[in-house]
């Protein structure tokens, strides 16, 4: 112990203490926020042994039937059939699954964010069906890119995701191309979507169609769903390898 420290009267070094203790306190008040708020964004890539996870979302079900199509099907049903289908091909291949719904069961755009957010998923694609157009509509959320924030509002969560959500719709574009299939990008406002803290994007399948625009395979097609699964789950594996890169 120095001389000097045993000479300095008492309250001199009652008044350090304290000094110390008050600019310790103002740090840990300030940088406690920006840690938070650093936890809160999306994550950098992971090794190899992080997990993995995918939400599958059927849209629609219950009362809520969506879009009639061709033969007199609903668009609930196909949605659910091509969960199902891409659910038995994710696992498969060692990718861990949650869906939104496993039966004719209605989901309300809130819960199915919910599910989305508890699965702490690397990926979701909420699947739709339509009549209109050809191949596959690929749908990202028409929110503007936006910093993470600690606490993110109910409804736009998603801007936060946007980047990832574009990255994750390139690598669905490139194995729905390599395949063979005709495929539209769009943005909009997509309600489930808008409020998940994950890459997300809506996959909407429509009939394949030749140069003519006539229709070579409806909806409800077999060999048609399965080559659309078979694409988007080589397209999941390729994501779940680029996220897992060092």
């Amino acid at each position: 112990m120095s001389e000097g420290l045993l000479t300095r009267p008492r309250s001199t070094v009652c008044e350090c203490a304290i000094r110390g203790f008050y600019i310790a306190s103002l740090l840990a008040f300030f940088t406690t926020p920006l840690q938070s708020a650093l936890a809160q964004a999306p994550p950098a890539p992971a090794g190899p042994s992080a997990r993995f996870v995918v939400v599958l979302d059927a849209a629609h079900g219950g009362n809520d039937t969506g879009a009639q199509l061709a033969n007199g099907k609903q668009e609930k049903a196909l949605t659910l059939a091509l969960s199902v289908r891409l659910r038995s091909l994710l696992g498969a291949r060692g990718i861990q699954v949650v869906t939104t719904r496993e039966s004719d069961a209605a989901i309300d755009s809130n819960r199915r964010a919910e599910i989305a957010n508890h699965a702490d998923a690397q990926a979701c694609l909420s699947i739709h069906a339509s009549e209109s157009g050809g191949g596959i509509h690929i749908f990202m959320s028409s929110l503007a890119p936006k910093q993470p924030a600690h606490w993110a509002a109910w409804k736009t969560a998603q801007a936060a995701w946007v980047t990832r959500s574009t990255a994750l719709a390139g690598e669905v574009n490139s194995a729905l191309l390599h395949a063979g299939f005709n495929v539209t990008l769009g943005r909009t406002t997509l309600p489930a979507i808008d409020s998940m803290t994950c890459p997300a994007i809506a996959i909407e399948v429509a009939p394949e169609r030749d140069a003519n625009h006539g229709v070579t395979a409806e909806l409800d097609d077999q060999d048609y769903q399965a080559r659309i699964a078979t694409a988007l789950a080589a397209a999941l594996v390729s994501w779940r390898s680029e996220a897992h890169q060092p």
